[in-house]
């Protein structure tokens, strides 16, 4: 069956077909055949309902339709569920047609009551002499409709199956029939009736799903805007006194009914109540012009899905990210790092092309940088106060906390990997080992002059239990090849590394030590 979630009647119909296809191979006696009369009659009185529901479906899509405006689309798919209700009625009016063929060649002369046995007139109406009887185009019949109806519900499947085909014979004397043998051979006339209301109602069911999947269609391409406002987007929300503020204002409408998600450069975006997404990001610096400035973009995406199909829209939004400058007038700037090339931009812009500065420092040596205004400070205590003069003239000091260079994370690679202190590491993974002393990241982006380290010096010893396996081996420099602890390591033994000596380089190519201590104990697997 094809369709979407059955419901309890659909579910029960489901249940009284298994029920008739047991009936069917047994020998039964008239109280059996009794029950075959009720079933059909409830089969019957249960197709009478759903022709109506299907009814009933076809007048709410052309309701929906009219709703709708009348739009071409729609209309298309109204004339499509009409099709359905038209091609369904006539295969409905087939079977029962062969339904009356089949009571009048059992009905016993003279007798008022229902013949409810006659199998060898239910053998010669549906089978044939030479199988020419109304059970093989009843085949070709039902198949071709449910072959029309798979344009609609893919998953439809035939409705009339051979034994071999049919998943709900299980019996192996059965597997050899044809649909027709499989269901009138050897049949009462009250158990054939019933097959045929079965087939009714399958018919039936598969009109109801098409019909389903045609209504959901039914305005999937219009969209209510029913939430209008008033919006305003600025050039930019700060301008200085004398220059113009520019901005649009325009109405922006959104459909309360629509759910949409929504990403930014890819990654998913939390959208509130009410349907706007909340884009936050750090800028990043890119190739700046002369005059300090990067060309960025950011793309978004609001993607909503309506009657089961998805709609994208895609926007990318260009922005200018601007060169930090720090201007030290009486504002306070980033607190400085000790002994290290502190890069300082300060301007007046006041004295324009007058200025000409000179710099002086307590807590710190100044280095002139080429551009103008450009200083270099040089932190040799936790304070620092710089005092600017233009032309022999003091124009003003500023004063600056220093705060202490970050130390290294000091990483152990093996393999072009770091080494698992946890898990362990494979013997063989660290017969090439270096010891990387990476800088913190804040530290390194701000001065990547001052942010160059290096392991200069560390211990290795191959641990077996509580002892050494071999001796400790002094490493000088980040690289080191372990040869003879490869060769001989077991499974179980701990690499132990104690680094020794790290270095920094400064911006002007000096190097000092630095007070790290780490230790790494990598089990060896």
């Amino acid at each position: 069956m094809a369709g979407a979630k059955e419901t309890p009647r659909q579910k029960m119909i489901g249940m009284m077909y298994l029920v008739l296809t047991a009936l069917l191979a047994l020998q039964v006696n008239s109280a059996i055949l009794l029950k075959f009369k009720f079933l059909d009659d409830s089969l019957i009185g249960v197709n009478d309902k759903t022709t109506q529901a299907n009814q009933g479906a076809v007048k709410g899509i052309e309701a929906a339709v009219t709703k709708n405006r009348n739009q071409a689309r729609d209309l298309a798919i109204l004339k499509q569920g009409q099709e359905v209700r038209e091609r369904t009625t006539k295969m409905v009016a087939y079977l029962r047609d062969i339904r009356e063929k089949l009571l009048a060649a059992t009905q016993e002369k003279g007798k008022a009551e229902m013949n409810m046995s006659g199998e060898d007139k239910v053998a010669m109406t549906m089978l044939g002499g030479k199988k020419d009887g109304a059970a093989y185009p009843l085949k070709d019949e039902l198949n071709k409709y449910a072959e029309y109806i798979k344009q609609i519900v893919p998953n439809a499947t035939p409705l009339a199956l051979d034994a071999k085909d049919d998943k709900a014979v299980t019996e192996k004397d059965q597997k050899n029939k044809n649909f027709a043998e499989l269901n009138f051979e050897n049949t009462p006339v009250v158990a054939a009736l019933a097959v045929l209301s079965q087939k009714e109602t399958e018919v039936l069911k598969y009109e109801a799903d098409a019909l389903n999947q045609l209504s959901q269609k039914v305005g999937a391409s219009t969209i209510v805007f029913d939430k209008v406002g008033a919006f305003a987007s600025a050039e930019s929300n700060t301008v200085a006194a004398g220059t113009k503020y520019k901005a649009e204002l325009f109405l922006t409408a959104s459909a309360s009914s629509l759910r949409p998600s929504m990403t930014l450069n890819g990654s998913p975006l939390s959208v509130g109540p009410d349907g706007k997404g909340k884009v936050e990001f750090t800028a990043r610096p890119g190739a700046f012009d002369a005059a300090g400035n990067a060309k960025a973009s950011w793309k978004g995406t609001i993607r909503f899905n309506q009657n089961g199909r998805d709609t994208t829209f895609t926007v990318t939004v260009p922005y200018t990210v601007t060169k930090p400058v720090m201007q030290i007038q009486s504002a306070s700037v980033q607190a400085l790092y000790f002994k290290c090339g502190n890069k300082l931009s300060v301007q007046v812009p006041a004295l324009g092309a007058q200025y000409d500065p000179s710099f002086s420092a307590s807590g710190a040596s100044t280095i002139k940088g080429s551009a103008k205004g450009e200083v270099t400070l040089v932190p040799n205590s936790r304070e620092v106060t710089l005092s600017v003069s233009s032309g022999g003239n003091p124009i003003g000091s500023q004063t600056f906390q220093v705060r202490p260079i970050p130390k290294p994370e000091i990483k152990c690679i093996v393999g072009g990997r770091e080494a698992n202190e946890k898990q362990g590491t494979p013997v063989t993974a660290v017969r090439n080992m270096s010891l990387k002393a990476v800088a913190d990241a804040g530290f390194a982006t701000f001065l990547p002059e001052d942010a160059r380290y290096r392991v200069t010096r560390y211990e290795v010893t191959l641990v077996r239990g509580k002892r050494p396996a071999i001796p400790t081996r002094t490493i000088n420099g980040p690289d080191a090849s372990l040869n003879d602890v490869v060769n001989t390591a077991r499974e179980g033994d701990r690499l132990y590394i104690e680094v020794k000596e790290v270095q920094r380089m400064n911006f002007q190519g000096n190097t000092e030590s630095v007070n790290v201590s780490k230790n790494f104990n990598i089990p060896l697997l």
